[in-house]
């Protein structure tokens, strides 16, 4: 390509270097193609064995399967499941120390409990022992301590209600 006579320089500089790099990349793309070429026919050379090996195969032999059955829809629509009711998860009431202050608190969690899971306990007693559990600390502790004294000394339970 030629460049009229009064081009500057360094645009025919610019276009010599643009012209020189657009070979090599030309260049480049010849050998990509040829590289997609070979491998597309080193493809397909590849897929025609495959096909023909599998044409001259043996087919596997089909076992005889009688038909399914054609099911009529149902004339009534299946029973609902029953619906499962949980009841909510109970907090256990807080630890007694034997504060009167607290004292109500206590009692009201403790009737609150019993009266949501009564199938937890199966007698009064039961009740008793288990509201004794949060005795664990100050007077309570010690209250509870001497009730248990009491029955393994006289072999019976002190409080009955």
């Amino acid at each position: 390509m030629s460049l009229p006579s009064d081009t500057p320089q360094d645009v025919a500089n610019v276009l010599g270097y643009l012209q020189h790099h657009l070979q090599e990349l030309m260049e480049r793309q010849h050998v990509s193609e040829s590289n997609i070429n070979s491998t597309l026919a080193a493809l397909t050379m590849q897929l025609q064995q495959f096909t023909q090996l599998v044409a001259n195969s043996p087919s596997p032999a089909i076992p005889n399967i009688p038909p399914l059955p054609v099911l009529s829809p149902p004339v009534s629509p299946p029973p609902a499941l029953p619906v499962r009711w949980t009841r909510p998860k109970l907090s256990c009431p807080l630890d007694f120390n034997g504060e009167r202050h607290n004292g109500r608190t206590f009692l009201n969690s403790c009737s609150l409990y019993i009266c949501l899971a009564p199938k937890q306990f199966h007698d009064k007693q039961e009740r008793i022992l288990w509201a004794l559990t949060f005795f664990k600390e100050g007077c309570t502790a010690k209250w509870s301590k001497n009730i248990f004294r009491q029955e393994a000394n006289t072999g019976v339970f002190p409080i009955q209600t």
